[in-house]
């Protein structure tokens, strides 16, 4: 199942994602839409599967699942191979192209951390700003309009505490919710529905990012993908003939521990504000310093990172296309990529320093995610 991905030494080139293709924005509609022909990178069994689940592992990298394909049986027995998340590799920006079929650039939720409303910064995955809850300040549904699964509101199997959130009510509006507290209870979920004749169910599991978070790429990261392994099978276990379980990712990890860059005065001088995470950092610059800004992010991080104005970033890819108006304001001028295993310091959100592994940047360890399935 895994193959080898190379690497180049010196200067590594980031890993621009495959919309429209071998991409997480294309599974929704490859298995929603049967009227076309099945895309080549669609594994067989989903394809073929009259009742599909989706189950995506959050956090789940192609290149840690290959590393350890050892401690993943059912999963590494599946048919299937890699494909690539959005950018940034991050959970908020992933589900929703997920969820929605389109890239970032359309859907505007382009990063964990965006500028609204002048300088604010939200935080989408807690739905809040500053000076508290956001929910009244920036409607989920105003925020990213896009309807979920082209409207057909399937059941989904998901964390219940999730279900008010905001993030929820921006990527996953108007379906049915089948909240879940414990992991077995997924599995509980998927049969129920399943024998209740759903069609189509879409399964959401995080345990594997937690970890990861927390304790970093190491021995308690093993022992949640052979948890998570378990679980995959608990789930094939209770497919009915001709259904079919379908498992991505949104992103996969680095293990970057103690390894936070407090930016160097020549750009917090001239920053009015930083948004985005550790590892996609965006910098927006004072009036009339944006030149001064991109020089200095140059000259002290072009080594360590891919550094890039918002339009290079355009231009080059990396969200799918022209940004739409919603989502250019929610970016800064100048973004921090790295491709060290380092993450850039926002004074503002001490929180992300406990984090041992990361995401968000385009490396192939963050970009590439399993597409794999398997018929009950």
């Amino acid at each position: 199942m895994c193959r080898t991905v190379r690497h180049v030494a010196d200067t590594p080139a980031p890993v621009i994602p495959a919309y429209g293709g071998a991409c997480i924005d294309g599974i929704m509609r490859a298995l929603l839409d049967r009227k076309w022909a099945t895309p080549s990178w669609l594994p067989q069994p989903a394809a073929d599967g009259r009742q599909v689940v989706l189950l995506t592992l959050d956090g789940l990298g192609w290149e840690q699942l290959c590393a350890r394909s050892k401690l993943a049986p059912t999963l590494t027995s599946m048919t299937g191979g890699p494909i690539t998340t959005v950018a940034p590799s991050t959970t908020a920006t992933a589900l929703t192209s997920l969820t929605t079929g389109e890239p970032p650039a359309r859907h505007g939720v382009v990063g964990y951390r965006v500028r609204v409303g002048g300088n604010d910064v939200l935080n989408v995955l807690r739905w809040r700003v500053p000076s508290g809850d956001a929910r009244q300040l920036v409607p989920p549904g105003e925020f990213q309009g896009i309807e979920p699964f082209e409207g057909i509101r399937p059941p989904v199997v998901t964390r219940a505490e999730f279900s008010e959130t905001g993030f929820t009510g921006a990527h996953l509006a108007g379906v049915r919710l089948y909240g879940w507290r414990m992991p077995s209870t997924v599995v509980t979920s998927v049969r129920q529905l399943l024998r209740d004749g759903e069609p189509f169910v879409y399964a959401y599991y995080d345990g594997i990012d937690k970890v990861a978070h927390e304790y970093g790429i190491g021995e308690a990261y093993d022992d949640e993908l052979v948890f998570t392994d378990r679980l995959v099978a608990d789930v094939m276990s209770v497919l009915p003939p001709g259904a079919a379980l379908v498992v991505t990712s949104d992103h996969g990890q680095v293990d970057v521990g103690d390894n936070v860059v407090a930016l160097a005065p020549e750009v917090m001088d001239v920053a009015a504000l930083l948004s985005g995470e550790g590892r996609f950092r965006w910098l927006h610059s004072k009036p009339g310093l944006h030149g001064r800004l991109v020089e200095a992010a140059r000259g002290l991080y072009g080594e360590q990172a891919w550094v890039r104005e918002r339009d290079e970033a355009v231009a080059e890819g990396w969200f799918g296309g022209l940004l739409s108006s919603d989502a250019a304001t929610r970016l800064g001028d100048v973004v921090l990529a790295p491709h060290e295993p380092v993450a850039y310091l926002d004074p503002a959100d001490v929180g992300e320093v406990k984090l041992r592994s990361r995401h968000g940047s385009l490396t192939s360890a963050e970009m590439l995610v399993p597409l794999l399935a398997g018929a009950g």
